[in-house]
């Protein structure tokens, strides 16, 4: 009997017949960790059977969208994102908790970044190199039993930064109040500070300054031009720095993901844990994520236990100037306080490490640990 087997500590798949292995092949699981929600983008574990073969035949470098094919990729081709290429395994999840693993698109697929072969980078499924997607493709039959094995070994290096008054010196809801007008624009501003001094609970505050301030899309969309006009000094080398020494950066924001998304592009962030907000049609404002973690307190906790959970990570650090973030401090190995742009005595006080700068030595040789 075929069957695969899938480590995500070896990023390694094993073929077998019976008891014996006919093949190993490296891989790309995903690179935010293991996990069962929709639209977590990670990788699912326990039992699975192959439910479908797609792309029998087809030149190798066929690009897929929704399982057709679309064309011939090239590595020319300006697209950088996780395509789906040459094959495709669809996987149907045997386990109660891996049950919408159809539903999510989770596939062994070929892909446009072998050179990510061998470690987690992908947004969920299992990459393959495309030579070596067609030869699974060709050995397994439908009905083969997966088997992707959790994360057992810490490995990743988790790096949470905030990003108002962290990486860029606005407080992006203040600038959506600024371009309302003056009496709202003082209103919020006392808001936010009242919830980053830890004066008011952050739930109470979020509301009240959505409804004050209602913005549209060009708002958000000038907002997001000053975000990255004010970014902080330092903060591309701090973010070289990390990455080059193997942390995974994520912003972990209470401002609003649209806005912040620009800024984390342009730092290489791929991260964004962040409120979302909603318009109609009309580009009018219709709401936001009210139910999002980060617009109440502990709120980053959540988020970073939840990313504990997914990638077993053997370090954790969020750098950061507010309460929300000091309130971090129990779930992670260290928190950094900053004070480059705004300086909170309870953060000063209560952090692990307070920083002005985020070339400091102290930050940069922490990194390279």
């Amino acid at each position: 009997m075929t069957r695969i087997d899938i480590s995500l500590d070896r990023q390694e798949l094993d073929l077998f017949r019976g008891d014996e292995l006919v093949r190993t092949y490296r891989i790309s699981s995903g690179e935010k960790g293991m996990g069962f929600k929709e639209g977590s983008f990670r990788t699912p574990t326990g039992r699975f059977a192959i439910a479908g073969k797609i792309g029998d035949g087809v030149p190798i470098h066929t690009r897929f969208k929704a399982r057709v094919p679309v064309g011939i990729w090239s590595p020319q081709d300006v697209d950088s994102g996780d395509l789906v290429l040459t094959r495709i395994l669809q996987l149907h999840g045997l386990d109660q908790e891996n049950a919408n693993t159809l539903d999510r698109y989770i596939y062994i697929h070929g892909t446009n970044r072998e050179d990510h072969i061998g470690a987690p980078a992908s947004h969920g499924c299992i990459r393959l190199a495309n030579v070596d997607m067609i030869h699974l493709f060709d050995e397994v039959p439908d009905e083969t039993e997966v088997f992707i094995h959790p994360l057992t070994v810490p490995k990743a290096k988790l790096l949470f930064i905030d990003c108002d008054s962290t990486l860029s010196a606005i407080e992006g809801i203040d600038e959506l109040a600024r371009l309302s007008n003056p009496a709202i624009f003082s209103e919020v501003v006392a808001l936010t500070n009242a919830a980053m001094n830890g004066d008011l609970p952050l739930a109470e505050v979020f509301g009240k300054r959505m409804e004050i301030i209602r913005p549209d899309t060009s708002m958000v969309d000038e907002v997001a031009r000053l975000y990255i006009d004010h970014i902080v000094p330092g903060a591309q080398e701090f973010i070289e720095t990390a990455k080059s020494n193997h942390w995974i950066p994520v912003i972990l924001s209470g401002g609003f993901e649209p806005l912040i998304r620009p800024l984390a592009n342009l730092l290489g962030i791929h991260h964004v844990e962040a409120v979302p907000i909603f318009f109609n049609e009309f580009g009018t404002y219709s709401g936001y994520g009210t139910d999002f973690p980060t617009t109440r307190n502990h709120g980053k906790n959540e988020i970073i236990n939840e990313w504990k959970r997914a990638t077993l990570p053997a370090r954790v650090v969020m750098i950061g100037d507010g309460i929300s973030d000091l309130e971090t401090k129990p779930d992670v190995d260290l928190m950094v306080g900053f004070g480059g742009i705004i300086s909170r005595e309870k953060v000063k006080f209560g952090a692990d490490i307070w920083v002005e700068k985020l070339t400091e030595s102290s930050v940069l040789s922490l990194l390279s640990e």
